[in-house]
């Protein structure tokens, strides 16, 4: 039997048509994984049968409606079901609407599993955004589906991206920069420092230390190239230490990353991040989403439709993401 004290861990597995259930599969099975949790796959049985067929797996699946009803047994994968709607036909690697509404259904019914206190995490596989389009539904990323799945505000979570031992947090994502930079306010870096804090401390970091960048290049060269990290940045960082956070900056993001022993790092815009993150880490990067009520984390990578149904995904970024949220180095996992 799993030791009863490890974290209940729901995995959505997402689009059903990309390579999600594939690498939710192979998480799920993984020995590091079993180690650091117990998981439950959220999405519809028969197509994460298909999938497990398709890539030589074959496990034994205990189909549950409730995630109470799980066995949390090594000899059986649990599976809460979320079944296609009613009449969709399932081919591997297509662009669907019914897949966009199936990706957002598990994903809710694994959120609403954590509210209710049935698990303790949720993670997520890929969505893709062509099909939720299809199916005229508006999705600006996890972050702000994760908000209104729970009920917050949407300026009260942000993305964190995880790998090895680094951890990037985003005060903006998916706007216009010409909007993101609208969006740097003092308020908001600051949540984005608290929030950031905060989820550290709750994955076992006790005194986390934080840097955070500039917006402009070489962090405004003391306002040669422009003043927001005097006006708003600077400001939000001291707010924070008048509150006894350890943080530090504002660094350009050109030589930020290069500094030791920082549990996180806080950057402006999407791509101050996730450039790096894809540098370093292009396919074993975890996506967790902070501030709100429920621990999230999904991977940072897409469906990958041209290799569904092939067998050959890796779950590096699914099993990072699972460790990112037990609180354990995925690396040294």
């Amino acid at each position: 039997m799993p030791d009863r004290t490890l974290p209940r861990i729901a995995i959505s597995t997402g689009d059903p048509s990309g390579i999600g259930p594939e690498i939710s599969l192979r998480a799920a099975l993984d020995a590091t994984v079993n180690s650091l949790c117990r998981s439950i796959l959220v999405g519809d049985p028969t197509v994460i049968a298909r999938h497990a067929r398709a890539a030589g797996l074959a496990p034994t699946i205990h189909v549950v409606t409730n995630a109470k009803e799980a066995a949390w047994s090594n000899g059986a994968l649990d599976v809460l079901a979320v079944p296609l709607p009613d009449g969709t036909a399932f081919e591997f690697g297509k662009i669907d609407a019914a897949y966009g509404r199936a990706s957002l259904a598990s994903a809710s019914r694994a959120i609403e599993a954590a509210l209710a206190g049935d698990v303790d995490a949720v993670v997520a596989a890929p969505m893709n955004q062509s099909s939720i389009a299809a199916a005229g539904i508006a999705f600006d990323g996890h972050p702000g589906f994760l908000a209104r799945a729970t009920g917050i505000s949407q300026y009260d979570v942000f993305l964190m991206l995880c790998f090895n031992d680094t951890r990037i947090t985003h005060c903006t994502l998916h706007v216009r920069v010409v909007d993101a930079i609208a969006l740097i306010t003092r308020e908001r870096v600051g949540r984005a420092i608290r929030a950031t804090d905060a989820a550290l401390r709750r994955i076992g970091i006790a005194m986390p230390k934080i840097c955070v960048s500039g917006l402009n290049p070489h962090a405004g060269e003391g306002g040669l190239f422009g003043r927001e990290e005097i006006e708003i940045i600077a400001p939000a960082i001291a707010d924070a230490q008048m509150a006894g956070l350890d943080v530090t900056g504002p660094f350009g993001c050109d030589t930020m990353f290069g500094r030791k022993n920082v549990d996180a790092f806080v950057v402006m815009l999407h791509d101050q991040g996730h450039i790096a993150a894809k540098l370093l880490a292009p396919y074993g990067s975890a996506a967790l989403t902070i501030g709100s009520p429920v621990l999230f984390s999904s991977v940072a990578h897409g469906s990958a439709a041209d290799i569904a149904g092939k067998g050959v995904a890796s779950p590096a970024a699914m099993i990072e993401a699972i460790a990112c949220l037990a609180g354990v180095d995925g690396k040294n996992a």
